[in-house]
């Protein structure tokens, strides 16, 4: 394959070439369609089984990718898979010989699956897609997958590119350079050694669940003193000046066993794991404090490392450890790049997007012509629903609801209800790719009102007290609130900065600890402001989320602020919405106010047998982790 060409001229005939991009059975399953180079569809499985971080062949966002493009499975030209499944299980066997007899069950119990399904990646594939594609599939490495997903669609002409996550084959990490329409890999870390392995190490043992508890994580270190970080350094890392390191694998067990620490790690941090559901601790709030300064500084030496490597003044990211936001904020602060570009579905979900891309533009050697802006459109490259079918799905609920046919008084409707502190569940356009959501399907409420953090937690998010929320503000005015550069792009969400100092308010916290910071109102936008007096920034403007960008502009006409929360539209536990089914089911069971469904506005109290949601039987009926 290396070496075709596929020439692409917008008065061409011939029909169009469209790749598949396919992760699978690892995390997030997802598909990504691209169309002549053009990103057509995403979508992660989740969304459509339900079932959150589902793993499962992603046959539902598939069928949605090719109903997007308006293809079948006959009419792909590739399919692409986003890692190498024998060079994995090469990884799983000689890990395990190095290991024995340790962890003999573990590899018992996966080797079924393995010898069922994952060693026959091709025919799974086939039968997947109905045994309709007769084509060729292409493997990538799970890293080019990642360093793919970075590069070929940023703004860049040329960039350093930073991956660094769990575990690919061998890979947990790699450095690598784009240039035009070619990506190279020039270092790599390998496992056991893994930054993203060893974060979620630390997840486990401060008692959330691995690969998804990290953000819980990273939102509880503010309220901790990294009184064990130098522990870490001196006696579990082996840390170079380059962002390279070797773990004491002593201290760690996910080599063969199903927990992914050792007993011996609770000497360091004074006792045990701690069990889930059970109290948080001043204790668990330093270890979080702790992994996060050790994150920050190995991700900071290695992107230092990046750019004296390839002198290049734009970095790239992905990989699941560039969802960690508080460490991407210091490396666009601190670093020695003049800008940095992260994929928003950083993660194994990203991977299928990479991998499509990877054959357009690596194997089949088709230009790009990178204009100054990204082309992941927002990253809203999922389903949407008409006007005719929301009503139908509404009027067979029996729901009472608003309709506008004027999209400019819908939006300013919304604006309103906003401002009044209610807090609105609001689906329009289409859906998200990646694990934010960025206002297709989000929950808004006023940033401005001190007791709305710790309402949408516990009333409607049902989740811990201690979580912080996310501002979205015109990117215009992003530099009034937090100290970054003006018009400083930050769409995805994935990029923590300060509070500017006037905007923040004297704060007495002599004697506080932990949770008790939470009391204290901090700036005049308390909702999003995190106990450091920092946020997740998401900048929002008319070219990528036009109606979302309407809605916050006449926001700040009524309020003078351009501040909104914006969290994902979904209870703890599952997945963020996809249909009108979903949204007004989350609707319903919760205590939110408004449900907008494109033009549809609903209000809770004219909804026929509304009952305000008791949240501790709602948490013992689900029993959710």
């Amino acid at each position: 394959m290396l070496g075709l060409r596929h020439e692409v001229g917008a008065d061409r005939e011939e029909p169009a070439m469209n790749i598949l991009g396919i992760s699978a059975y690892y995390h997030d399953s997802a598909a990504c369609l691209v169309q002549d180079g053009r990103i057509v569809a995403a979508a992660q499985e989740e969304r459509f089984t339900r079932k959150k971080h589902d793993h499962r062949f992603p046959e539902h966002a598939i069928a949605y990718c090719l109903r997007e493009a308006g293809i079948r499975e006959e009419d792909l030209d590739f399919v692409t898979f986003y890692d190498k499944p024998l060079l994995k299980f090469d990884r799983l066997l000689e890990t395990y010989v190095s290991y024995a007899p340790h962890g003999f069950k573990l590899f018992l119990m996966g080797l079924p699956l393995w010898l069922k399904q994952k060693l026959h990646t091709p025919r799974e594939l086939r039968t997947g897609l109905q045994e309709r594609y007769a084509g060729r599939f292409v493997f990538t490495e799970h890293h080019e997958s990642h360093v793919a997903s970075a590069f070929f669609p940023s703004p860049f002409d040329e960039a350093a590119i930073l991956t660094l996550d769990g575990v690919g084959e061998w890979a947990t990490g790699s450095i690598g350079v784009g240039r035009g329409n070619e990506i190279e890999l020039l270092q790599e870390l390998r496992f056991p050694h893994s930054l993203g392995l060893l974060y979620s190490a630390f997840t486990y043992f401060t008692g959330f669940k691995v690969n998804s508890g990290e953000y819980k994580l990273m939102g509880l270190a503010p309220y901790g003193e990294p009184i064990y970080a130098q522990k870490i350094f001196d006696e579990m890392l082996d840390l170079k000046e380059d962002g390279s390191f070797r773990m004491d694998m002593s201290y760690f067990a996910y080599c063969y066993d199903d927990v992914m620490t050792s007993p011996k790690m609770d000497a360091i941090f004074d006792g045990p794991p701690r069990r889930a559901e059970s109290e948080i601790t001043q204790r668990e709030m330093d270890i979080a404090a702790s992994i996060q300064v050790v994150t920050e500084e190995i991700v900071l030496r290695i992107a230092r490392h990046a750019h004296a490597t390839t002198g290049m003044k734009n970095l790239c990211l992905a990989g699941g450890v560039a969802l960690n936001c508080v460490a991407n904020g210091r490396i666009l602060r601190e670093g020695p790049f003049d800008d940095v570009w992260i994929q928003p579905a950083a993660g194994d979900a990203g991977g299928a997007l990479g991998a499509a891309l990877f054959v357009w533009h690596q194997l089949l050697g088709n230009e790009r012509a990178p204009d100054g802006r990204d082309a992941m459109q927002g990253s809203l490259l999922g389903p949407r629903y008409s006007h005719d079918e929301i009503r139908r799905f509404l009027d067979e609920q029996g729901s009472v609801y608003h309709y506008y046919d004027d999209e400019a008084k819908c939006v300013d409707r919304i604006a309103e209800l906003i401002a009044s502190e209610n807090v609105v569940g609001h689906m329009g356009g289409r859906m998200e790719f990646g694990p934010r959501a960025l206002g297709a399907r989000s929950i808004l409420g006023d940033a401005r009102s001190p007791k709305m953090q710790a309402t949408m937690n516990l009333k409607i998010k049902f989740r811990e007290s201690f979580r912080p929320f996310a501002p979205a503000v015109l990117r215009e005015d992003v530099d009034e609130y937090f100290e970054m550069r003006p018009n400083e792009d930050s769409p995805y969400m994935l990029l923590v900065a300060p509070i500017r100092p006037e905007k923040r308010l004297e704060v007495d916290d002599d004697g506080k600890r932990g949770l008790d910071k939470l009391k204290q109102r901090r700036s005049v936008v308390p909702a999003i402001t995190h106990v450091d007096f920092s946020a997740r920034v998401q900048t929002i403007d008319m070219e990528r989320n036009p109606r979302f960008c309407q809605i916050v502009r006449r926001f700040k006409e009524r309020t003078g602020s351009s501040v909104v929360i914006n969290t994902s539209f979904n209870v703890r536990g599952e997945p963020i919405v996809e249909s009108p089914a979903d949204a007004y089911r989350c609707f319903m069971a919760t205590n939110m106010d408004v449900l907008v469904l494109e033009n549809f506005i609903l209000l809770k109290q004219e909804q026929p047998d509304v009952q305000e949601i008791d949240v501790e039987a709602y948490l013992s009926e689900f029993a959710l982790d």
